[in-house]
């Protein structure tokens, strides 16, 4: 059986958070804190080492490959912008055209740029992420 690794630790992600630049660390706060308030059922913990976004509710069985529960992951590496990759974004409806990529494994990317950046296209994000909710078997 394998091990479920799928297990909050926020005190993990925010010491991931509060080594960044100071800069980098208020954007990815303010990302954290939209994915947070989007849904009751989303937790965070660190995986691939960077924050990282799970569905913890009940789910129908599936192979653990499949990656079902992984909503989202941070991708910090970037020089201007905090990258968010969804595995499965490719399922997602478009808003305000802010998904990126045409990967063949279906994830998409968002860019945020600044705080500014980010608190423009916060309502699309959030919107994002609730039909991904919708969409959990």
């Amino acid at each position: 059986m394998a091990k479920n690794i799928y297990k909050n630790d926020s005190e993990a992600v925010s010491k991931y958070i509060s080594e960044m630049k100071p800069e980098d660390a208020a954007l990815c706060e303010l990302i954290r804190e939209a994915i947070l308030e989007s849904d009751e059922q989303i937790d965070e913990f660190i995986k691939w080492n960077v924050p990282a976004y799970f569905y913890k509710g009940e789910m129908k069985p599936f192979d653990p490959k499949e990656y079902k529960r992984d909503m989202l992951v941070f991708n910090t590496r970037q020089k201007d912008h905090i990258l968010v990759v969804l595995p499965s974004g490719a399922k997602l409806t478009n808003i305000d055209n802010i998904l990126e990529g045409n990967y063949p494994d279906g994830r998409k990317l968002i860019k945020f740029y600044s705080q500014s950046d980010f608190k423009e296209k916060k309502v699309a994000f959030q919107q994002i992420i609730k039909e991904w909710i919708s969409m959990v078997e």
